[in-house]
Order: C-alpha cells, then sequence, then structure tokens
C-alpha cells in the first residue's frame, strides 16, 4: 500500500505520521485490496481540514472531516473511510452472490 501524506500551511510532523497510520490500520483489517492513500492535510484560519483519497481495487473513495483540532478532523476522516469502505466492499460482496442467485434461477428453469 502506498501512502502519500500531504500537508498544506503546516508541517506534517512525525507524531501526526504514526497517528494516521495507527488509524490506517482499521481501514487494512476491513479491506486488503487498497492501492494506495493520499492524505491532504490544510489549515484555513482556525479550521483543520483532512481530506483523503482511497484506491481501491478498481474504485477510489474520497472523504474529507473539518475540525477545529486537527485530530480530530483526522479521527472523523478516517471514520467516514472506513464506513465507505466498508459500503464498497459490502457492495462487491453482494454484487457477486446476487449473480450467483441469478445463474441458479436460470439452471432452475432451464431443467
Amino acid at each position: 500500500m502506498n501512502l502519500q501524506i500531504t500537508g498544506r500551511h503546516l508541517e506534517v510532523t512525525d507524531a501526526i505520521r504514526e497517528f494516521i497510520n495507527e488509524k490506517l490500520v482499521r481501514l487494512e483489517r476491513h479491506f486488503d485490496h487498497i492501492t494506495g492513500i493520499h492524505v491532504i492535510l490544510d489549515v484555513v484560519k482556525d479550521t483543520h481540514i483532512a481530506e483523503a483519497k482511497i484506491n481501491l481495487s478498481g474504485s477510489e473513495v474520497f472523504a474529507e472531516s473539518k475540525m477545529d483540532d486537527l485530530y480530530a478532523a483526522i479521527d472523523t476522516l478516517l471514520d467516514k473511510l472506513d464506513r465507505q469502505v466498508l459500503k464498497y466492499k459490502e457492495k462487491i460482496k453482494n454484487h457477486h452472490a446476487t449473480i450467483s442467485k441469478f445463474e441458479q434461477t436460470i439452471q432452475q428453469t432451464e431443467e
């Protein structure tokens, strides 16, 4: 998995990198076909913005979070990404199950 962390108007410290890495472990547990993640951290006035784009096998997921605290923004961002990745995983799983049921129906009608 390729991880890029970019900071706009702020310096990305080792503590921030470590915090993001710890949170990303949860995403990897839920879905192992993540090819790349790009996290962008920004500060506009007193608002901290965290946004990320995840490249999945055949798709992309994007989320953004705005909070007063940078760590809270990152935490909220990764919660959003986690829900989206789980939804994508379930969509793939349901899609294949639907095809299987459809094929079973065709086979039953042919008999």
